[in-house]
């Protein structure tokens, strides 16, 4: 068993075990609340530790990535691509999300329930900066070490861009400082592979401590609309990997097998940027050249997080349901045109979606207090919102290859460490 499989393995024992523990502390222990807060600090660790990563090796690979592409309007060209790419899944996700809840109608079944939160209760959830202004002038950092401390990540591509085609420019000059970067790069996949051997650790005291705070319970009070939002979810990858598919023939499944680590390490964490190290390294696997993979794969985290966008929808209209607000059509259509742009750059902010979601309710006259409703489930539901973020921005990633002639068609199968940039 090779190592990627064997950390693979010890991720899914992580993740068996930690529902095990944690039923059994929910269940026979007077202070459950209390192993779960415990467990949070080894998951809040691993996280921390990840985080540690991401700005320096999105900065590094990015500038080498560019720098070595030579030309602006190659940059331009690979941009404008992936930036097609990414707003047709951003509609197919929206459109997916608003269908399936008008198919379902899970919010239906809740006001039934009579359990609703009180009109005008708060959710404790900030929405501020998620204006269409607010993002613009939150596109390009004030200053880069600001961006890079607070793990920016929109901000740190928009800056990697200027830098790298800067350095491309400038030409021999600039060797010596884009070789020492190319250094960096190397050294900070090295520091993935050290800080990888704790995930399994992690995996498991993230699902023990949120079972055992919240319990099996909640997934058998909620188990209806968790279970019509993972068939929905079920089927985006299956569109997804369809599309895929067309442009890269049966490889694709390929892809997906070399994806099956980051996407279950995303799973078991919650979490989209935990999976983005071993995300670019399964590219290059793949074969994608690590140049257009480290240009990509950062910009398809604050624009094309598919999972987390048929998610809003999903939720949104469920709220309303919930409540027997009855949304027209033409009403639901704006709101996903809305969703088209709120959602952009969502990957740095603390609870994305449930922040983005806040935000629309406000702008439709849909009561916030409806979010509490999803804050108990909210967890279990990231979990495959995560796992769909990978496999969305794996596949656009390497039907961009595609196009750019930047997939190689044979890729020796063999595990290896992530190769120098190409």
């Amino acid at each position: 068993m090779n190592n990627r499989n064997r950390l693979t393995t010890y991720i899914l024992i992580g993740l068996v075990l930690g529902v095990i523990v944690g039923y059994f502390v929910n269940a026979n222990t007077a202070n459950p609340t209390g192993f779960a807060d415990t467990m949070s600090l080894v998951t809040t660790l691993f996280l921390r530790l990840i985080k540690m990563i991401i700005a320096p090796l999105v900065f590094s690979t990015l500038v080498v990535g560019i720098a070595k592409m030579g030309d602006a309007k190659e940059v331009g060209r690979i941009g404008v691509k992936a930036l097609g790419w990414f707003i047709i899944a951003s509609v197919i996700s929206l459109s997916l999300g608003l269908i399936l809840v008008n198919l379902f109608r899970p919010g239906d079944a809740m006001a039934v329930s009579g359990h609703l939160p009180a009109v005008g209760t708060s959710s404790g959830i900030v929405t501020s900066g998620l204006t269409l202004k607010e993002f613009i002038t939150h596109l390009v950092p004030s200053s880069i070490v600001d961006g890079m401390a607070k793990n920016e990540i929109l901000q740190i591509v928009v800056f990697s861009i200027f830098f790298g085609t800067a350095a491309a420019a400038v030409g021999a000059r600039a060797t010596p400082l884009i070789d020492a970067v190319d250094g960096v790069a190397h050294i900070m996949l090295k520091v993935t592979g050290y800080v990888m051997n704790f995930a399994p650790i992690a995996v498991f005291a993230a699902v023990a401590g949120i079972v055992a705070k919240s319990g099996l319970g909640v997934l058998q009070t909620y188990g209806i609309f968790m279970a019509e939002f993972y068939l929905g979810i079920i089927l985006l990858w299956v569109i997804l990997i369809l599309i895929g598919m067309a442009f890269l023939g049966p490889r694709v499944l390929r892809l997906i097998g070399l994806l099956k680590e980051p996407t279950l390490l995303a799973f078991s964490t919650a979490s989209s940027e935990a999976a983005f190290p071993k995300t670019l390294e399964g590219l290059e696997k793949f074969g994608v050249k690590n140049r257009l993979a480290a240009f990509v794969l950062p910009i398809g985290y604050s624009f094309n997080l598919d999972g987390s966008m048929m998610y809003c929808t999903f939720a949104a209209v469920f709220i309303a349901q919930a409540y027997g607000i009855d949304l027209p059509m033409s009403t639901q259509i704006m709101m996903m045109l809305v969703l088209m742009l709120t959602s952009k750059g969502m990957a740095g902010v603390p609870r994305a979606s449930l922040v983005v979601i806040a935000a629309t309710l406000a702008q439709f006259n849909i009561p916030e207090a409806g979010l509490l409703l999803l804050l108990g489930i909210d967890h279990f539901l990231d979990m495959a919102r995560s796992a769909t973020n990978v496999i969305g921005n794996g596949i656009a990633t390497a039907v961009v290859a595609k196009w750019e002639g930047d997939l190689e068609d044979t890729v020796p199968h063999k595990d290896v460490a992530t190769s120098p940039l190409r």
